[in-house]
């Protein structure tokens, strides 16, 4: 059976301010010099098979110009269709950050963001082993709109994993002073031997409640292969920024 909650603990990557969360594709800015950016998130998958559901901190720390440090503690809670519900601490996620083109001189900013996922710390949930992300983010920004997406590859091996790749692309519009709406589209191959490839689509909504406190929510159907993978993702935090 492939697990919801670590379909979720792949899924629900530590991103920056603005764009990012609650989008499932990331984009290139990462979080100021010198500043901090911190999310109580929680999510959840639905599946054939049962529904995951993980909440934790996402921390995000800008080390040094275009440099953003991210870690990511999860706990997650499965619940099989047919067995009791099992839970437990997720796989941590430690991940860098690096702008190395500017979109005020190459036109588009390009990031790098490789991102190591740690073992679960229960047996009952999450991936028991270790893999790495390794992808390319790009985006451009403008007054009122924003698009960003990119995608790359995982080593994802033990058990019955298997290398995969990931893609996706969003759209953002500030609709207001204080709300922001987007959509996204995004693609994975399958992670799993004798998986399928899943796609999806969503659309988010961040509300400044302050200037360092933010609503943000995202929700959105799978596309193709339905029985035997996520029929949909949801994603919701309180973001802080300082």
């Amino acid at each position: 059976m492939r697990q919801p909650a670590a379909t979720i603990a792949l899924f629900l990557l530590a991103l920056p301010a603005r764009a990012g969360p609650p989008y499932v594709t990331d984009d290139p800015a990462p979080t100021d010099y010198g500043h901090y950016e911190t999310y109580l998130f929680t999510g959840g998958a639905t599946a054939r098979d049962g529904t995951g559901v993980t909440a934790g901190i996402d921390f995000n720390y800008g080390a040094a110009k275009d440099l953003q440090l991210t870690a990511v503690l999860p706990y997650a809670w499965d619940s099989p269709r047919n067995a009791a519900t099992a839970s437990g601490p997720g796989n941590i996620e430690l991940a860098a950050k690096y702008r190395f083109l500017h979109q005020d001189t190459a036109g588009l900013d390009f990031a790098f963001f490789p991102r190591v996922f740690l073992p679960a710390g229960s047996a009952a949930v999450g991936e028991r082993n270790s893999s790495l992300l390794l992808p390319l983010w790009i985006g451009r920004s403008g007054e009122r709109w924003s698009s960003f997406g990119g995608g790359g590859c995982a080593i994802h091996r033990g058990g019955d994993a298997r290398d995969y790749c990931t893609v996706g692309w969003a759209v953002t519009t500030q609709l207001s002073p204080t709300v922001e709406f987007g959509a996204e589209i995004y693609h994975q191959t399958a992670d799993t031997r004798g998986g399928d490839a899943s796609t999806g689509i969503g659309v988010g909504i961040t509300v400044d409640l302050s200037d360092h406190l933010h609503l943000m929510a995202r929700a959105g159907p799978g596309l193709g292969a339905r029985d035997t993978t996520d029929r949909a993702l949801w994603y919701a935090a309180l973001q802080l920024t300082y």
